[in-house]
């Protein structure tokens, strides 16, 4: 059995979690999501204040898939009581951002100003015109936004200018040197 899929979860007061018709809802004081459970072998157990994830077979596909329900599950029940963050670096000469509303425009060296709007449940905020921080309940898509804000302007690896997560590690490299 799954190491991770075995494992109880334990649901905070102020949360309810249903599981009907192979959808899985969690409703908190932050809002509501929901997560299909497309596998037929995988079932979900609420009771009282626990939830369980169980498999009734052992084939290799269905034992990839216990985990994972758990685990997004578990990230469902957490999102709805603490919203999740990431915070990106943007590192270069000039380079700047700012929010409008639900977008945000960044200055990142490019001719025109990369404009990327925040779908609904994320909040984008810059908390100084390098640094910004992406919040929501729904890790996924707070990990798909930041991912694709990120995307607009990669590190490059000799001045590392770019958009970076701020708990990454870069490491800087050497350039050229005069001919010896």
């Amino acid at each position: 059995m799954s190491r991770v899929g075995r494992q109880i979860i334990t649901v905070p007061d102020k949360v309810q979690v249903v599981y009907q018709n192979n959808l899985v809802t969690v409703t908190g004081p932050l809002g509501v999501l929901s997560q299909e459970i497309a596998s037929r072998h995988i079932d979900v157990k609420v009771e009282g204040n626990t939830v369980s994830v169980v498999r009734s077979r052992e084939e290799k596909a269905t034992k990839a898939m216990h985990g994972l329900y758990r685990v997004l599950i578990n990230n469902m029940i957490q999102g709805v009581v603490k919203p999740f963050s990431k915070t990106l670096i943007v590192n270069g000469v000039g380079y700047k951002t700012a929010v409008n509303g639900n977008k945000l425009t960044m200055n990142i060296g490019y001719s025109h100003p990369v404009e990327i709007v925040a779908p609904k449940g994320i909040t984008i905020v810059c908390v100084t015109p390098t640094e910004i921080k992406v919040e929501g309940i729904s890790k996924q898509l707070v990990g798909a936004v930041s991912a694709n804000i990120k995307a607009a302007k990669p590190v490059e690896p000799y001045h590392l200018y770019g958009i970076r997560y701020s708990t990454e590690q870069l490491v800087k490299k050497e350039g050229k040197t005069a001919g010896k």
